[in-house]
């Protein structure tokens, strides 16, 4: 079925799990690069997942996107990703930042440039993305649709607590954050934002 057949208004909880979760695993492969999405709570929860695949040798470059700055903050998203990153032990020529983006597309987007300039996309081959479970199909998406066709990824989620395969429909804040990210993953590929795929 593809993502386009499912109706965003009589989603159940069977077609939020296909369209968050189903085919969403680690292929253990190394990476070019790690790539870390900006979020309010991605210092948390991402951070440390994107630490412990550089530090096991998954990928020797970590890329952090995400230009919004959040109440109380100074840095972007970002910033904030590299500044805690070097706390952990990591060298700053090991980390890159994108830090204009203020949405998930805007991150792959503002993210074309830094890696061409990092390492040209001609050699990229693949990927490691860090992002929260709910978030993860739809930030996968957004690199198929708009990322060179050579490039693969391995798709790592972070534990933020609420949002994993296992717990979404036990938390009343997963339950709502994923309803609506499968609600908007399928209203962007009828706008033609994202591609669309069997699911």
């Amino acid at each position: 079925m593809k993502i386009s057949e499912f109706s965003p208004s009589h989603l159940n909880e069977d077609d939020v799990s296909k369209l968050l979760y189903d085919g969403i695993e680690d292929n253990l492969q190394k990476g070019d690069l790690i790539f870390v999405p900006g979020s309010s709570k991605a210092a948390e929860y991402r951070l440390p997942e994107a630490v412990r695949l550089y530090q096991e040798g998954r990928a020797t470059k970590l890329l952090f996107s995400g230009g919004v700055k959040w109440p109380g903050n100074e840095l972007t998203e970002a910033e904030m990703l590299m500044k805690k990153a070097i706390l952990y032990g990591i060298p700053s020529n090991d980390l890159f930042i994108e830090n204009s983006s203020l949405h998930t597309k805007e991150n792959v987007l503002g993210s074309l440039l830094v890696l061409d300039r990092m390492c040209g996309l001609e050699n990229i081959t693949n990927i490691i993305i860090v992002t929260a479970p709910f978030h993860m199909r739809r930030l996968h998406l957004t690199l198929l649709t708009y990322m060179p066709n050579w490039i693969n990824y391995s798709l790592v989620c972070s534990d933020d607590g609420s949002t994993g395969k296992e717990k979404w429909k036990k938390h009343p804040y997963g339950r709502k954050r994923a309803f609506d990210e499968a609600q908007k993953i399928i209203d962007y590929v009828n706008k033609g934002i994202l591609i669309d795929q069997e699911i």
